[in-house]
């Protein structure tokens, strides 16, 4: 089987409990979690399947230790590597800048020779605007969660989205 590298950044806890959730899905055995704090490009090299999440902050900014790190994720190979997106966001304080985060995640992972997967339906949103759009607008880029919002919906989404993900990454 497969192993897939998660890499994620969190401030408040929130997309850590996330991809721990994944995680505890997919199997520990599958699923190594890194916090990006403290990760190198080299990190990226060992996984074909991998997993990117952060929050959005703000006004479409991103979390504190991937805009730390942004510069050299800016430089890792994509090439031949399947990559599924996580954002969190709070879709009625910041509607107008939506995961935008994880938008820019997928521009970057698109440039650099990735293969996206995991596109994820926009229905049951109440947003404005959104750099995670697909080009149709039909699909976020990845799975998005709002914990301020609909805390009820998270566990749903995760299952639905995950099972999305074995398929399409062969994890099954």
């Amino acid at each position: 089987m497969s192993k897939v590298g998660l890499f994620y950044g969190t401030d408040t806890g929130n997309t850590e409990k996330i991809a721990h959730k994944i995680q505890k899905i997919l199997g520990a055995e599958v699923v190594t979690l890194h916090d990006v704090h403290g990760v190198k490009v080299s990190d990226f090299e060992q996984y074909d399947k991998i997993i990117l999440g952060q929050p959005t902050w703000y006004c479409g900014e991103l979390q504190s230790t991937w805009e730390d790190f942004w510069p050299e994720f800016q430089k890792v190979d994509f090439s031949g590597k399947q990559v599924a997106f996580f954002g969190l966001g709070d879709q009625l304080e910041y509607g107008e800048f939506f995961v935008d985060a994880m938008g820019l995640m997928h521009e970057v992972v698109l440039d650099n020779g990735g293969e996206p997967v995991g596109y994820f339906p926009n229905e049951g949103f109440m947003f404005e605007e959104s750099k995670a759009l697909t080009d149709d607008g039909d699909f976020f880029v990845g799975v998005v969660i709002d914990e301020d919002q609909q805390p009820e919906r998270t566990d749903q989404r995760l299952q639905f989205w995950i099972e999305q993900i074995r398929e399409e990454m062969d994890l099954l």
